[in-house]
């Protein structure tokens, strides 16, 4: 058994250990860039497109990636390297320690009673002071609350707003460059929704607050029927949605109205929110500028007003770039808090 630990040890010591050194011991002045041959294939256009179908099958996909990973030796190279720091951050979910002031929702409960129970935390709702607009704007955003109260005092239906909404998401499709918020849009999806909406209100039997609160999904989040491009021109061809995700359907059944799939950066690969497949979603507060990305089309639609709330995706500032640069409010959840199925 010696024998054997010894080895091991001699063994380890001839391996080239690498060190990752921590970041504040870095001097950048002696750092000398030593760029590593990789063994990949350069491809483009339609040769790369039949690359990617191949990766994606089940069997040959796996032992091409495997095949690369062996070549470039990645296994080696990680099992190899030290990285004497912690990490930066340790996500806990759910939390260890119960916050305080923190009113904590059950976890697996039906959405609409979630919801209603977020609703409590949230201060005493007043129609009247929808009444006292700033002189310095004459614009007014009509936020959940105002409309879940509209529908319930009969001022207005979700069927009336669905109409005033659909033409103007057809205007800014038609613009001259065109400007779409929404990259999927079916004008009679959108009514047969607002429809069996308004229809829940006139027997008195909403689902939740949502109930007729209408919403854009950014076109990375699965949202039947419509189909999830990544805002590219060939995703969907590649994969087929037959259902909502996960957070789609929480909210579909809380009585949410989706207007359709939302403009972003192709597959999130930037910030700026351009996109030169359908056009790229303008900054509603001035339209020769950029929305910020790559959730640009949820940021703009309700910093436009049209809707009261979005759905968007953050790996890296997609929600909180956009919404900082629109105006409007973004919040990325906790790491591993939100459901990722779809």
């Amino acid at each position: 058994m010696k024998k054997l630990v010894v080895f091991g040890n001699v063994l380890k010591k001839m391996v080239k250990m690498r060190v990752m050194v921590p970041a504040e011991d870095v001097d950048l002045s002696a750092v000398k860039y030593e760029p590593e041959t990789i063994q990949a294939p350069h491809l483009m256009g339609l040769v790369f497109k039949l690359f990617v179908r191949i990766l994606e099958t089940r069997v040959l996909g796996s032992l091409i990636v495997s095949y690369l990973k062996k070549q470039n030796k990645m296994v080696e190279m990680l099992q190899n390297t030290v990285i004497p720091e912690a990490p930066m951050f340790k996500p806990e979910f759910p939390p260890q320690e119960p916050e305080h002031g923190v009113v904590v929702l059950k976890e697996n409960g039906i959405p609409e009673d979630r919801v209603e129970s977020a609703l409590k935390c949230l201060p005493h709702y007043d129609p009247a002071s929808r009444g006292n607009v700033e002189p310095a704007s004459s614009f007014q955003y009509w936020k959940i609350r105002d409309y879940a109260h509209a529908y319930r005092s009969g001022l207005v239906t979700p069927s009336t707003v669905a109409e005033h909404i659909i033409p103007v998401i057809k205007e800014f499709s038609s613009k001259k460059p065109p400007a779409p918020l929404l990259i999927s849009f079916d004008a009679e999806e959108v009514r047969k929704q607002a429809a069996a909406s308004t229809q829940r209100f006139e027997e008195g039997k909403p689902l939740s607050i949502l109930d007729g609160i209408f919403m854009a999904i950014k076109d990375d989040i699965d949202c039947f029927p419509h189909p999830s491009k990544g805002a590219s021109t060939w995703m969907h061809e590649f994969r087929s949605v037959n259902e909502d995700s996960v957070c789609v359907s929480k909210l579909r059944s809380c009585g949410v109205i989706f207007l359709g799939k939302a403009n972003m950066h192709e597959f999130g690969m930037g910030t700026t929110g351009n996109n030169p497949n359908y056009g790229t979603t303008r900054n509603p507060h001035a339209p020769e500028r950029y929305t910020g990305g790559s959730s640009s089309g949820p940021a703009a639609i309700v910093a436009s007003g049209l809707c009261s709330a979005a759905l968007g995706t953050d790996g890296g500032g997609s929600i909180r770039i956009p919404s900082s640069l629109c105006g409007v409010v973004g919040l990325k959840s906790t790491y591993g808090r939100t459901d990722m199925k779809g």
